[in-house]
């Protein structure tokens, strides 16, 4: 027996991913692997765009829902997770369809991921500590001067990234990007790429807008506002840097006025969506769509090609 097929839609935030997986999902027998970093965690549904429990109890759906916003999940535990939930669907006789956003964990699946050293609380925590003092744009300055490559692929705004590469090179001695070019690992699965993303940057950036003012009317506030009453959580933790997220907490916490956060809630989604297309770009073996249309017909169309 061969190795399955499993299809891949991949795209900018707000594109129309989640529909087209589930238009796909229902016509092919297919069940759906999120990879996102924020729809791991439960409590946050609206500001992640989560499916809605009616389809999810229609549809299986993955990874979602498996951590409380207090815990990390990484690119390595997502690679094994999903690399289970594809060979486990397709025993089953049914399509693994993984979709989403997060480039990081698409990458890590398909590349494979070096076996890194885990992540180490005390010099997470002098890391934040230096940040707090010095601001994140000086510790990535401080990353360009050990590892460029590193520096060069991770933004000036992604505490996260920046503190892991630094964490790693101050546990190791060795570049994170040493470890990259070290990464193994044929893989158990054909994959199908779909990219699907508007050639138009603004009607993607409409796009943003509409969705997040729908997110403020769908009940973001209150969804952010139960996580920051709770009182063990902070804004360095993963699940609160999300983007959306990080700006209504910060505005709970008296940082800035409503509009103000508004607006660099979209600002900030604009840039994640310019760093999705920046890491998309490097697909060139995807089939690229345009959302709207019968895309789903395409894609179906691609998978016997495929098959």
């Amino acid at each position: 027996m061969g190795k399955p097929l499993a299809l891949l839609i991949m795209g900018p935030t707000a594109a129309g991913k989640t529909d087209l997986a589930v238009a796909l999902a229902q016509r092919l027998n297919g069940e759906i692997v999120s990879v996102d970093s924020g729809q791991v965690y439960r409590g946050m549904d609206i500001g992640t765009a989560k499916p809605s429990r009616e389809i999810r109890a229609r549809i299986p759906h993955h990874l979602i829902d498996i951590l409380d916003p207090s815990q990390s999940y990484s690119a390595g535990r997502f690679r094994s997770d999903a690399l289970a939930l594809i060979e486990a669907i397709a025993r089953r006789g049914r399509l693994p369809i993984l979709v989403g956003g997060t480039m990081l964990y698409f990458h890590a699946l398909l590349r494979g991921i070096a076996p890194m050293p885990e992540a180490d609380p005390e010099v997470r925590e002098r890391i934040n500590a230096e940040a707090s003092r010095h601001g994140w744009a000086a510790l990535h300055r401080r990353l360009a001067a050990v590892d460029p490559q590193a520096a060069a692929r991770i933004h000036p705004n992604d505490p996260q990234r920046i503190q892991r590469a630094l964490e790693v090179y101050q546990l190791t001695g060795k570049p994170l990007s040493a470890w990259w070019r070290t990464t193994t690992g044929e893989l158990s699965f054909r994959p199908v790429k779909v990219v699907l993303a508007p050639q138009d940057r603004a009607q993607l950036h409409r796009r943003i807008e509409c969705r997040f003012h729908g997110m403020l009317e769908a009940g973001l506030i209150a969804e952010v506002e139960a996580l920051y009453r709770r009182g063990d959580l902070h804004p360095d933790l993963p699940a609160i840097r999300s983007v959306g997220y990080r700006q209504v907490w910060a505005w709970l916490a008296g940082e800035y006025d409503y509009a103000t956060m508004i607006e660099k809630a979209i600002v900030a989604t604009r840039r994640l969506a310019k760093r999705q297309l920046t890491w998309l770009r490097r697909e060139q073996d995807a089939l690229w769509l345009e959302p709207g249309g019968d895309v789903a017909q395409r894609v179906i169309a691609a998978l016997r090609d495929a098959g």
